[in-house]
């Protein structure tokens, strides 16, 4: 069997999202025995400072078994995002004028309470 001859075999059906940065990959393909599944690939782009840039991809396998499972917690879980979140998207990424609302409230702890070392290193999370 000639090389073509398999992936044509083992792609079945493709869709592709493209989202900013990322894009995804829905493929059916089929397995030796001739069944079904469907990898989903998350490729994402990134720019190195000289310009050039390279891609990171994570591939999902969703089996048959797990549709039904997996179909019912996606559709709960984007159904949570939607009914609490709605549809507009905020983040800094997405929105020029975004601003980040920080808490005013103050929390003063006792120099008791502090503990004393001799060297502190301060380290921030960013929102990824």
């Amino acid at each position: 069997m000639r090389e073509n001859d398999i992936l044509e075999k083992e792609e079945i059906f493709s869709k592709v999202l493209r989202a900013g940065r990322r894009t995804y990959f829905f493929d059916v393909r089929a397995t030796k025995a001739d069944d079904y599944y469907i990898t989903i690939t998350e490729s994402k782009k990134f720019t190195e400072e000289d310009g050039s840039f390279h891609f990171k991809k994570h591939k999902i396998y969703l089996y048959k078994e797990d549709f039904t499972a997996f179909s019912e917690i996606l559709e709960e879980m984007t159904s949570y995002v939607l009914n609490h979140k709605g549809e507009e998207v905020i983040s800094e990424r997405h929105q020029k004028d975004f601003k980040k609302e920080y808490s005013t409230e103050r929390v003063v702890m006792s120099e008791a309470a502090i503990p004393h070392t001799s060297s502190f290193t301060n380290i921030e999370f960013d929102d990824i």
